[in-house]
């Protein structure tokens, strides 16, 4: 006898996709993090290109999950805790469109979740400036090059990944204990 498991996908940008995907790949309930791009113009982007700022994709993770152990809300609620939604295209020392704040949801149920969560976040005046979070359908997701899949498990030792991931990661796993997968 087989479950009749609905998976879902969510496709998210929130800065580096390096860290986004270092994140999510921890949760209970996420089946699949893939790094990509999402919101530009032109087809089959390059890192190289998307990097330039100039093609209009966000550097996203593509989620798939199972809801009946982790909603889309919570998906959410572990993206606004881990990045700065209040920033313009910019995470950190990250700068560029391509680093944006952006939700790119998959369906009408999305939407209205990733809207309601916004409100009432502007409504606890969770931070001091408002979120710019972008909430956009998803056209098209494309796949990042190979060597940006698992970035952070593979490269843990790169400047970087000490300096910005692992911190993040740090501060994810304090706030987020009961969620994580156990190895």
């Amino acid at each position: 006898m087989t479950e009749n498991v609905s998976i879902e996908v969510a496709t998210l940008g929130g800065g580096c996709f390096w860290c986004l995907e270092a994140v999510f790949d921890k949760l209970k309930g996420v089946l699949h993090v893939e790094s990509g791009y999402a919101g530009g113009t032109i087809p089959n982007p390059t890192y190289k290109q998307v990097c330039t700022g100039m093609t209009g994709h966000a550097e996203v993770v593509q989620i798939t999950f199972d809801p009946a152990v982790i909603t889309f809300r919570e998906l959410l609620e572990v993206f606004f805790d881990t990045h700065d939604p209040t920033t313009l295209n910019r995470q950190g020392a990250d700068v560029g469109p391509q680093y944006r704040s952006a939700i790119f949801y998959h369906s009408d149920t999305q939407k209205a979740t990733a809207e309601d969560l916004i409100a009432e976040l502007e409504a606890a005046r969770v931070w001091k400036s408002p979120v710019v979070t972008e909430v956009t359908p998803l056209d098209v997701f494309y796949k990042a090059e190979d060597y940006h899949q698992e970035y952070y498990e593979q490269n843990q030792q790169q400047p970087y990944c000490r300096a910005v991931i692992a911190p993040k990661l740090a501060k994810f796993t304090q706030h987020f204990v009961a969620r994580l997968k156990v190895d």
